[in-house]
């Protein structure tokens, strides 16, 4: 399994972005995937899970509301929505992928990462 994201961006307080990541290497409705972020000196953290059960999605409470989740299964693409952007989103974003139907939101459950893309909010 192979994940790139993109769209990472500056962009000013209280703007919008979305970041794509796109799945090859396997069948995407196989994996439930996930988007992680890591801000420079913190520990890479849980942002957003959709689960390959019912397309069922959970989000960090720092994100809940603001954030959206979503699939693309014919062009087998991920993505993360992101509205109200806050200083604190600033961030490395990663992509992730896993088998099971609900991996867990420490890193370590996620099998297949992306490459990050950078997302910077400026006030």
């Amino acid at each position: 399994v192979q994940l790139q994201a993109s769209g990472g961006g500056l962009v000013q307080a209280g703007g919008s972005l979305r970041l794509s990541c796109a799945f090859s290497g396997g069948h995407p409705s196989l994996y439930s995937m996930g988007w992680f972020r890591q801000s420079e000196g913190k520990e890479r953290e849980f942002v957003a899970r959709i689960s390959r059960i019912q397309g069922r999605t959970y989000f960090a409470d720092s994100v809940k509301g603001r954030f959206t989740i979503s699939r693309d299964y014919a062009t087998n693409t991920l993505f993360l929505q992101m509205n109200n952007l806050v200083l604190d989103d600033t961030a490395v974003y990663y992509c992730a992928a896993d088998r099971a139907p609900f991996p867990a939101v420490g890193p370590t459950a996620w099998a297949y990462w992306g490459e990050g893309t950078q997302v910077t909010v400026s006030s």
